[in-house]
């Protein structure tokens, strides 16, 4: 027996066992040669390539030295003490690493089922804006402010999270009050050819414009109208314009709130006043 650097060595190594350890590690190569090149195929439009082969590096020789540790023992290697240390090591690294571990879980997750990609608009905690990059540990995020969001991609995965443009199309809503003297008829058909008229106006899913409710101050018209979610923000504000200048060229206001208040002093002077007429 030969102690080297703390492990024991033991001489009766036969010729089965170096033949076991090469078909061994010839099987966890072929493994782990399969196992990264579907990884490849499957992920090579999701990643960048520069971090999808990091990725594939770390698993390909990952698999190789788990392969290797396990068949030390059959070259006579006594890993009793290293095992021991390594395991006290792996603990104190687990703990210091677990935010990493999970962010890098969690970026895998990301990149496969792909619920954001670069240049989606979504919403995560209150961070709104624009997808930048979707890296393995984080997510960047320039908002509509233009600033830079870094946020953990642990975080993003275990989130709500709105993603504005997924969809091909896109609801917003105007509530747009007449007075009670205008003809909401009239109203709603100049409000639906606008609609009709507009490029990005989709008539599919078809828009809709009616009464709600009769306000205290005006006739509340009600326009539902559907576009493409990477148009809708231009469509809703450029619509919004034309209505209201539209209803005003055919005489048709939006009304300023109205109260009607009654003094106490000019009701008691008018009892007063008739009183008198009365005798």
């Amino acid at each position: 027996m030969i102690d080297i650097l703390g492990y024991r060595l033991y001489q009766d190594v036969t010729v089965y066992d170096v033949l076991f350890v090469i078909v061994v590690m010839a099987i966890a190569t072929i493994i782990a040669k399969l196992i990264t090149t579907n990884l490849r195929r499957a992920l090579i439009d999701k990643m960048k390539r520069d971090q999808l082969e990091l990725m594939l590096k770390i698993i390909y020789f990952g698999i190789i030295a788990i392969a290797f540790i396990g068949v030390l023992p059959a070259l006579g290697l006594d890993l009793s003490g290293l095992l021991v240390a390594g395991g006290i090591a792996g603990i104190v690294i687990g703990f210091a690493s677990q935010s990493v571990v999970a962010n890098l879980v969690s970026g895998i997750f990301l990149i496969s089922e792909k619920p954001i990609k670069i240049g989606d608009q979504i919403n995560i905690e209150g961070v709104a804006g624009f997808v930048e990059d979707v890296n393995i540990l984080s997510t960047i995020i320039r908002t509509y402010d233009g600033l830079y969001v870094r946020m953990p991609n642990e975080k993003v995965f275990t989130s709500n999270i709105t993603n504005y443009v997924a969809h091909a199309a896109r609801r917003f809503e105007y509530v747009i009050g007449i007075r009670y003297s205008d003809d909401a008829e009239k109203a709603i058909e100049i409000i639906k050819r606008l609609i009709d008229e507009h490029p990005f106006a989709l008539k599919n899913p078809e828009p809709a414009v009616f009464v709600d409710n009769l306000g205290d101050n005006s006739v509340n018209i009600v326009v539902k109208i559907w576009a493409p979610s990477t148009e809708w923000y231009g469509v809703k504000m450029e619509l919004l314009w034309k209505i209201k200048t539209e209803l005003e060229k055919n005489g048709i206001e939006i009304p300023f709130p109205q109260r009607v208040v009654w003094f106490a002093n000019e009701l008691k002077a008018d009892v007063n006043e008739g009183k008198e007429e009365g005798r």
